[in-house]
Order: C-alpha cells, then structure tokens, then sequence
C-alpha cells in the first residue's frame, strides 16, 4: 500500500463517498468520548476536558477537509441538542453562545488548518508533527480567550488567567499524546 498524508486512509482502507463517512463518523465518535472527558475548575466557566487533544488527532487522522467537516458535524449535533459537548454548562444550541463558545466555534477551523499543515509536512518526524499542531491548538485559545473578552465581557488579562493560562501544560501533554497516538498507528499501519 503506498503511505498517504491522511493516517484514517491507511487506518480505515478504501476508497469512495461510503469510507469518507465512514472515517469522519469514526472521527465523530472519537470526539464525542474526549468531550467527555472533562474537569469543572472552579475559578473559570472554561472546564479542563479532552476536547483540544480530539480537535487535533481529528485532524492529523483525517486531514484539512474532513478534519473541518468532522468538527463541523460535532457543532451541529451539539446545537441540535445531542449529549456530544464536555457535560458542564448549557444545553445544545445555548452551548455555542456562552462562555466556551469561542473555543467550540474555532475546532472546525483548527481541526482544518493543523490537518493542511500535516498533509504539507507530513508525519515522518514527531518533531514537524509537534510542529503543525501548535498553530491549531494557538488557533482554539486564541478564540477562546477573545470570546471571552469580546462576548462574555471580560478584561483581556483575566481571561487569559482562566480561558487560557490553566490550559497550557495540559496542552502541551495532548499534543505530546496525539504525536505518540499518530506514531503508534503509523508503526502498526507499516508492519
């Protein structure tokens, strides 16, 4: 099998309109259960959650436009009211108002751009790996921390010190994971 850019294309093999939705469906469910995984802190309306690491592995699976169209299909489940956001906060479409809305609304543009960075550079190395996921993940807190500041009302320093700052470190390790993640699969797909 020649090696492609997109990892899904060698995780789920085949070709047509049936094994793009079935790889963007796979990317779905995978995003839903890191959702799940989610942390309230008490000084911040922004909980911890697995989100950030599904956005990025989202993308290096499946690429710019089926990274973006899966995260896109995660906001329209979440707006139609289907359990698929971090459980904290308000329910389906009042989700994409509030407080980590900017986060959300950011996930199909970051999902799009980190996926185009690793169709560019590849996944040969863990280091130009690491490298196309930081603009994504700079993207989500960049919008993040703006809505807060734009929408919510906050001053700009405070929401960094709760819509951002918590979340560095642990952002950092995600994207460590989705770096051993992707070099797992690629050691499995090549033996």
């Amino acid at each position: 099998m020649a090696h492609t850019r997109v990892l899904a294309e060698r995780v789920i093999p085949g070709e047509g309109l049936a094994w793009d939705a079935a790889r963007i469906v796979a990317a779905n469910v995978l995003m839903i259960v890191c959702a799940q995984i989610a942390i309230p802190l008490p000084w911040s309306p922004v909980p911890l959650t697995g989100q950030t690491f599904g956005v990025m592995f989202v993308a290096v699976l499946l690429g710019a436009r089926r990274g973006a169209l899966a995260l896109t299909l995660y906001l329209v489940e979440g707006a139609m009211g289907l359990p698929v956001f971090q459980p904290f906060g308000a329910p389906g479409a009042l989700r994409l108002i509030g407080p980590t809305a900017g986060y959300l609304w950011a996930y199909p543009v970051a999902a799009f751009l980190t996926g185009w960075l690793v169709e560019r550079v590849g996944r040969a190395s863990a280091l130009r790996l690491a490298a196309a996921l930081v603009p994504g993940q700079a993207l989500i807190f960049a919008s993040g921390w703006a809505w807060l500041v734009a929408v919510v009302g906050m001053n700009a320093q405070p929401a960094f010190l709760i819509g951002v700052a918590p979340f560095l470190l642990g952002d950092v390790i995600k994207m460590a994971l989705v770096v051993a993640g992707t070099k797992s699969l690629d050691k499995v797909q090549a033996d």
